[in-house]
């Protein structure tokens, strides 16, 4: 008996040995494809990787979300006219605000299909040529998408005081960060155009994490009766089709004297009328932006703040290309800290003699 209960024992160890054994092989059979799809792309690190996909693969994936957008007033489903928030058409159909948001659709999805080229390794060493031309169009597109983006703020979900702020904000964060990884570039200071360039890509994604805070907001606010905003009679109208429906949810613009710039309170509710929708997101969007810009704002310096052998390994790159093109203070020649700050000199790791 006791022999008997010894041999099924040792046949499950053995089973249970044998599982192990086979998940360990699966397991390692999966690291070394993704190390080698790492190493053909150029990434030094395997996390470098994973960290492209997921925020890469998110600025592609509504980048090519919207593509539709650029028939801005196309009968479509899926053109902007009828794809945008409710009453958001309103104001974009007419004046500057139709300029502005034809711009910024019609440059900055572009730029976020070409930007994600600008951070594989591999293309960076092989290609520098795509790499330099690429930059420029990049660039290009995204400062003349940043002015489309301000002059349709005052009219973005509402365009309260904190969107019109935020836009801005966003604007010159963005800007300054590529024009400072321009300058940088331009003096082979390599390792501060990485940093600048990083900074400006998050800075630029704010407007996807945006989305997701500004529906989720939506959904809690509407749980709550007090929540509203306010909208025109005219963005009414437009939302509602007929002007006796918008009589009759709302008596004020029928009243003598009234006219489509009439302010009328609209209850946020997410997933109820259109307009409670769309009155639920306008009060939600300029809190999620702030919010937004913040965390992205906040994680590309944890990212590099994490990576500083990257940045040293960089920076020694460029003393060298700075010793042979002559710039001075090599390795300095850029904007860093030890030059135009009070940080401890830096040295670099093997000199390099220029002649």
């Amino acid at each position: 008996m006791n022999q008997r209960i010894s041999c099924k024992t040792n046949e499950h160890g053995s089973s249970f040995q044998a599982s192990t054994i086979q998940d360990e092989r699966i397991r390692n059979k999966f690291v070394q494809f993704w190390r080698r799809i790492s190493r053909s792309m150029g990434f030094q690190k395997s996390y470098n990787l994973s960290l492209f996909i997921i925020f890469a693969g998110a600025i592609v994936g509504f980048s090519l979300a919207r593509l539709s957008y650029l028939n801005i007033s196309g009968s479509a489903s899926s053109s902007f006219a009828n794809g945008a928030a409710p009453g958001e058409w309103y104001w974009y159909s007419q004046g500057i605000y139709r300029v502005g948001i034809t711009i910024h659709l019609a440059t900055i999805l572009p730029a976020g299909l070409l930007m994600i080229w600008q951070f594989i390794p591999v293309i960076r060493h092989n290609f520098l040529m795509f790499h330099r031309v690429n930059g420029y169009l990049v660039i290009t597109l995204v400062i003349i998408g940043n002015v489309g983006a301000l002059m349709i703020a005052r009219r973005a979900f509402g365009g309260s005081l904190s969107t019109q702020a935020g836009v801005g904000l966003l604007v010159i964060v963005s800007t300054v960060s590529i024009a400072l990884a321009y300058y940088n570039i331009k003096r082979l200071q390599i390792d501060q155009h990485r940093a600048w360039m990083l900074r400006a890509m998050f800075y630029l994604g704010t407007i996807i994490t945006l989305r997701l805070i500004m529906i989720l907001s939506a959904l809690i606010s509407s749980k709550m009766s007090y929540y509203a905003s306010t909208m025109t009679c005219g963005e009414l109208l437009s939302i509602l089709d007929t002007t006796q429906e918008v009589n009759s949810f709302y008596p004020q613009c029928g009243q003598p004297g009234s006219t489509l710039d009439t302010l009328v309170i609209v209850q946020a509710r997410f997933g109820s009328q259109p307009e409670q929708i769309a009155s639920a997101l306008r009060l939600s969007f300029g809190m999620a932006l702030w919010m937004a810009l913040f965390l992205h704002a906040t994680g590309v310096e944890i990212y590099l703040n994490l990576t500083p052998r990257e940045s040293n390994r960089l920076r020694q790159v460029s003393y060298e290309k700075q010793m042979e093109k002559g710039l001075s203070p090599a390795g300095s020649a850029g904007l860093t800290s030890d030059r135009w700050g009070d940080a401890e000199p830096w040295r670099p790791l093997r000199n390099v003699t220029n002649q």
